[in-house]
């Protein structure tokens, strides 16, 4: 099969916006799944909807703008830019239909008869009424600034993802001018839901939705005049940003201001309540220069993810999860940190193992008179870090400290130019990476003098140095001391803040160099195994899978009889179960209470087992044009434990997993006559008891 065939061929590759948006399907089915617990299934259904938001702010922009530069001309698979947009329209619209009858038919009507009520219009007393009236009055009026359209007051600017209410006018105003339409934002700075008083509610959680508040009682804002309809939109902007970093002398200034214009880019999207007459839906188009294919009609509220706000408004544990409480791993009573890690590598499984471990590593560097430098990646770390503040005490402490920061970690840019002007205040040798690749590696590195010598302690991990998100994401941290990765750490951050060859590594693959080829020949290697008679096997996880090369790699190994079990949670453009191609690679998705993120492959290897956990998804952007690090877990009885708990585990799942067939449609794996298994509630129960 030649590689540039295959890469044509409809028949051996899925679509890739369609299989995100399958994912963005599977989030969904938590929240209609009667398993999961009420609230937890309305955040569900919001993580749908953001994650939508997201798919056109970044993926339909990107299409949109290659489609300016490139026409319709045909992309290497043979699809033009306008049939992806219309299979992505096609799915989209399923989709929105689903989240809104989901919200409608099942959870608001179910949180209802729990106790928490959603009040609509139609559904408020005279006292409540009044008390929002006011409530309108004292708190939106003062902040609300109405703005009629005429030649003297254009269409203004809306911002990115804001509702937007747009406001049907009729008769004359103190001006003797014709009234037609006007248009009100609601204010970012109140809440977007509003809990009435238990003495006007009548219930301890009675809320309304802000929108609703400025939609019943807009008529006050336009005195004299008669409002003949109100109707909510929000418009969705390009999100990404274009920068060319071989044409700029300061990335950082450059991205400040890509990011002051973000909120004001190109449309995408125009969402409108289904209620909204045609000729305001065409004049909103033709301003946003959009066409009927943008416009996607809701019934419900047009930002439904705002909903979501009340979850941290109701304290009702019988509707939550149960708190995750994780396992700390902590050193013997008088030894410390670097005793911990010195004595054995130690493997952290997040969120069931807290990363408090990598945290008190780096407090106790920080103030550790023995250390001579601290060098580390940080690609998300959120706004308020401890992990940060380590890392300026340790620089003010006088040592050597050097942190490289991506810059352009979407979403997260502003908060990366601040974080590396707290870090450079401090003192602290800030690196903005490689021009061209960003850096996606995390990685830690401490340099300790121990009896006279230096001695290198290291952590490595799938998933980024941000305390929060390792609470609800599913990855593999690693602290080891072991000298050659110590060694091939040290070479990666040379090549990052200085200026070197590709240097070779003992223990570690890194990308944009040696992981793409080594994937590959392991792949293959495998392959060659079975034509031998040995039997093959490869297991791994990843978000996503879509690189051409990698996926030839696998139908190879496939016809040669190797046993193939892919866990790919989003995109995966790898089509299973073709005869004759791929009928030996199974593809699974897991979507439940943890986001899975870890990236963990096994190869069988003809006995002599491999096992690497990595930063890096199997997509050309990681493998290819970004920096990576793929690691190896060499204790043998914590590659077994990663492979029990990761792998293995994950295979006897059959209450949370979906399994991708031929046609790229996911069915979910059904119980059967087995017991249920739920591979993240055993490990809820087997790590955190």
């Amino acid at each position: 099969m030649p590689p540039a065939l295959a890469a044509r061929d409809p028949q051996l590759f899925l679509n890739r916006e369609t299989s995100l948006l399958a994912f963005h399907r599977r989030v969904l089915a938590q929240a209609q799944d009667e398993r999961v617990p009420l609230l937890e299934r309305l955040r569900f259904l919001c993580i749908s909807c953001t994650n939508l938001d997201e798919f056109f702010e970044v993926r339909v922009a990107t299409i949109r703008h290659q489609l300016n530069f490139t026409g319709s001309k045909p992309w290497p698979d043979g699809r033009s830019p306008n049939e992806v947009l219309a299979a992505i329209r096609e799915e989209a619209l399923g989709l929105v239909r689903e989240q809104y009858q989901t919200w409608n038919q099942q959870l608001k009507p179910e949180l209802a008869q729990a106790g928490v009520r959603f009040l609509s219009r139609d559904d408020w007393n005279a006292r409540q009424r009044r008390w929002l009236h006011s409530y309108f009055h004292d708190e939106l009026m003062p902040v609300l600034s109405p703005l009629g359209l005429d030649p003297a007051h254009p269409f203004p600017r809306i911002l990115n993802k804001s509702l937007n209410v747009a406001v049907a006018l009729k008769g004359k105003d103190a001006f003797g001018r014709e009234a037609d339409l006007a248009l009100v934002r609601a204010p970012r700075s109140l809440p977007r839901i509003v809990r009435l008083p238990k003495e006007v509610a009548g219930s301890e959680h009675d809320v309304v939705l802000l929108s609703a508040i400025l939609q019943d009682f807009v008529d006050d804002l336009f005195p004299g005049l008669k409002v003949k309809g109100v109707y909510p939109f929000r418009v969705t902007r390009n999100s990404e940003l274009w920068v060319d970093e071989f044409d700029v002398e300061n990335l950082a200034h450059a991205l400040k201001d890509e990011l002051l214009d973000r909120g004001f880019a190109r449309a995408v999207r125009l969402e409108i309540h289904d209620t909204c007459p045609r000729s305001l839906g065409r004049f909103l188009l033709e301003h946003f220069e959009l066409t009927e294919d943008d416009m996607y009609r809701v019934n419900g509220p047009v930002n439904l993810n705002r909903v979501g706000a009340v979850y941290d408004m109701v304290d009702r544990p019988d509707l939550k999860y149960r708190p995750l409480q994780p396992r700390v791993q902590a050193p013997k009573v008088g030894a410390n940190a670097f005793d911990l890690v010195r004595e054995r590598d130690v493997l952290l499984h997040h969120p069931y193992d807290s990363f408090s471990t990598v945290v008190d590593l780096l407090k106790q560097a920080a103030s550790d008179p023995d250390v001579l430098a601290i060098k580390q990646t940080l690609y998300r770390t959120g706004r308020r870090s401890v992990l940060v503040d380590y890392l300026i005490e340790a620089a003010r402490a006088g040592k050597d400290v050097t942190v490289v920061v991506e810059l352009r970690a979407r979403f997260d840019e502003e908060a990366n130019i601040d974080l590396a002007n707290r870090l450079q205040e401090a003192g602290v040798q800030v690196v903005y990476g490689v021009v061209g690749y960003k850096t996606h590696a995390k990685m830690l590195l401490i340099v300790r003098r121990e009896h006279g010598k230096p001695r290198r302690y290291v952590h490595l991990g799938t998933g980024n140095y941000h305390q929060t998100t390792a609470t609800i994401y599913t990855d593999i941290g690693l602290l080891t001391a072991d000298r050659e990765i110590g060694e091939d750490v040290h070479k990666l951050f040379q090549q990052l803040s200085g200026l070197s060859q590709a240097m070779k590594l003992k223990r570690l693959l890194h990308s944009p160099f040696t992981l793409h080829p080594e994937l590959i020949a392991k792949i293959d290697r495998e392959a060659q195994h079975a034509r031998e008679g040995r039997a093959g096997k490869i297991l791994a996880r990843m978000n996503a899978l879509s690189e051409p090369e990698v996926i030839e790699a696998l139908y190879r190994a496939s016809q040669a009889g190797v046993e193939i079990v892919l866990f790919v949670r989003g995109i995966c453009v790898l089509r299973p179960g073709v005869p004759g191609v791929s009928e030996h690679i199974r593809v699974l998705s897991l979507v439940g209470r943890f986001l899975e993120h870890s990236r963990v492959c096994y190869f069988r290897n003809g006995g002599d087992e491999e096992l690497y956990a990595s930063s890096a998804d199997w997509m050309e952007r990681n493998l290819l044009h970004r920096v990576e690090t793929c690691f190896p877990i060499l204790d043998p009885t914590l590659r077994q434990r990663v492979f029990n708990e990761t792998l293995e585990n994950y295979l006897a799942d059959n209450t949370q997993t979906w399994n991708l067939e031929a046609d790229g449609r996911y069915t979910r794996v059904a119980t059967g006559e087995d017991m249920p298994h739920s591979a993240q509630a055993s490990l809820l129960a087997r790590i955190c008891g």
